[in-house]
């Protein structure tokens, strides 16, 4: 593995217009468009892409060009960055109709940044070398705040000419990138072990504020202990305070673990590796979903336990979510 820091060699740049070809950034949620605006402050020529009008006139609002349909930036992109939700989006968007990969030029690099399994990751790396293209398996970490600044974390595999072709991209987008491999798969893996985490510190989180809810102590109370003891964890820390706030905004929704962790789950299958700790958070992201939830912030896992044993949950505030990651 090697590990690049971009961040001191960003802060020296100035912001100038490349002359070389454009990057596509296929999604404008909050972290494509974060990565899209990271990579126009460091002078790189961006051209957005979403299916949603509204993504589409804010970026173009903050002075980017946008186009609706990815086979669009085959024109002038050699290189395009997919900041989507999940494998079927990827399909759609390479090979569906009017699918960029038949069109892209040949040796263009296509940095797959979604979260999906290791063997899907594989797969899609094989099938676009047919097509004659490079694919960096790239997941991402560090939420919208580092989106937009540029400060994520990047768990990347590919051949040494994608990371090289990628490099300037890379460097706009990431504080750090990690080099795991040769070959798509191993960036994926190495994500799915940190969504195996985050799925199950979030659930354990959840269920230890509503235990001590239900014994009766203040929660506020509950979390300054807890954060000043070995109990803590990052994401405790960052999450029970949408808990406390009563909001549960979707800044990470309960649906996307629902996803991650079967994710998790589908790899443990291929590999006959059982996970009971995994199995147990997502039943609990899966009874949220269930329960309707499934579209509000991943902390409304708590309300599990609110519909099973009445608990009396901190009611809607003022108070601001901290960053959120995963």
């Amino acid at each position: 593995m090697r590990l690049l820091s971009s961040a001191q060699s960003r802060r020296h740049r100035m912001p100038q217009q490349s002359s070389a070809n454009a990057i596509g950034i296929i999604g404008l949620g909050a972290m494509g468009a974060g990565i899209a605006g990271a990579m126009r402050a460091c002078g790189l020529n961006v051209i957005g892409c979403d299916v949603s009008e509204q993504a589409r006139r804010a970026f173009t609002a903050e002075g980017g060009r946008c186009v609706a349909h990815p086979h669009e930036l085959a024109a002038e992109c050699r290189i395009v960055v997919m900041v989507v939700v999940n494998a079927e989006q990827v399909e759609t968007v390479l090979f569906g109709d009017d699918g960029l990969a038949a069109r892209l030029a040949s040796r263009s690099l296509i940095v797959q940044c979604a979260t999906v399994a290791p063997s899907y990751a594989r797969d899609l790396g094989e099938r676009l070398a047919n097509h004659d293209l490079m694919m960096l398996d790239a997941p991402i970490s560090g939420g919208a705040v580092k989106a937009k600044s540029g400060h994520l974390s990047v768990m990347a595999s590919g051949c040494e000419a994608a990371f090289t072709m990628g490099s300037e991209a890379l460097d706009a987008m990431a504080a750090q990138v990690y080099r795991l491999g040769d070959s798509p798969g191993v960036g994926s893996s190495v994500k799915l072990v940190n969504q195996h985490l985050a799925g199950v510190h979030i659930a354990a989180a959840a269920e230890a504020m509503a235990l001590g809810i239900r014994m009766g102590i203040d929660p506020h109370t509950l979390y300054d202990v807890i954060t000043h003891s070995a109990g803590n964890s990052w994401m405790f820390e960052n999450r029970v305070p949408h808990i406390l706030a009563g909001d549960y905004t979707p800044l990470s929704a309960v649906d996307i673990f629902v996803k991650d962790l079967n994710l998790v789950h589908q790899t443990g299958r291929e590999l006959t590796f059982a996970m009971p700790v995994a199995a147990s958070a997502l039943q609990q992201f899966t009874a949220a979903s269930g329960a309707g939830l499934g579209k509000e912030d991943d902390a409304a896992v708590i309300k599990v336990y609110q519909r099973l044993s009445g608990l009396d949950l901190p009611a809607a505030n003022d108070t601001d979510h901290s960053e959120v990651t995963s």
